[in-house]
């Protein structure tokens, strides 16, 4: 059975001073690959060797909305150079954050079209950063889907069903973390019974949510398989079967990573 947790932060404080132990407990789980999320473009060299010295670890560039005014100096070109080394698979995470507001939100706008103009000229995945700006969310999409495709991942869903919708129609796929786990959660996971299987994903997010027992604790790749049984109770079907469907899902979006 392998498992791909398809968002993590191993350049974080938390995993970066123990990844050895962090990947090899991954390994152990059954978490065969691993995609570490770009934040910030002009911290992307230790990531970039992060994912250079470890064969199961891909990563992605980009800068996440939280950091949107301080990299508002990164161009679309710069985007797509960095995305050319092979160990890049993805662009992003880009997008809005309306709940903490770090960034001016014109200037979250400003890369997330940057970022998704990056997208379409790789044709890399475009990972979705979106808390609390829905309806934003989905208008930048429609619009800039309209002036051409490129391949959309809703990560860490936790909005309504109705971003969800919208995402799917534009052919999004849609990524679940630990937070389907929690009994609070309800609401999201009948948002994944709504999602077809073949755009399903599954993430940590590591540091960060760490799912149910581990709750409160470091989160780390190898916890996404508590994530993988979640979706797999919500959908009715066995946790290796949800394992394959998953896996199939990441290598058709993320085609540059090659499977093992």
């Amino acid at each position: 059975m392998l498992v791909v947790d398809s968002h993590c932060h191993l350049d974080y404080e938390g995993l970066a001073e123990r990844l050895p132990e962090v990947i090899a407990a991954a390994h152990g789980a059954g978490v065969g690959l691993m995609v570490s999320i770009s934040t910030r473009v002009r911290k992307f060299d230790r990531l970039l060797r992060i994912a250079e010295e470890n064969a199961s670890v891909y990563c992605t560039i980009g800068t996440h909305p939280h950091n949107a005014h301080e990299e508002l100096d990164v161009t679309v070109a710069e985007l797509v150079r960095l995305a050319q080394h092979p160990k890049v698979v993805g662009i992003g995470e880009a997008g809005l954050d309306h709940h903490y507001d770090f960034s001016p939100r014109d200037a979250q706008e400003q890369g997330f079209r940057r970022h998704i103009a990056a997208a379409r000229e790789t044709g890399l995945p475009l990972i979705i950063h979106s808390r609390e700006a829905e309806a934003d969310t989905a208008r930048i999409l429609e619009q800039e889907m309209a002036k051409g495709v490129f391949k959309p991942l809703l990560h860490c869903f936790t909005s309504d069903v109705s971003l969800a919708r919208v995402g799917l129609a534009l052919g999004a796929y849609v990524s679940f973390s630990g937070i389907l786990t929690y009994k609070s959660a309800e609401n999201l996971r009948q948002v994944a019974a709504e999602v077809p299987l073949d755009r399903l994903l599954v993430e940590t997010d590591a540091p960060y949510l760490a799912p149910v027992p581990y709750r409160g604790k470091t989160n780390e790749p190898a916890f996404v398989v508590k994530t993988l049984a979640a979706l797999a109770q919500v959908k009715g079907r066995p946790v290796e079967e949800m394992a394959q469907i998953t896996t199939d899902n990441f290598f058709r979006l993320f085609s540059k990573v090659p499977r093992p």
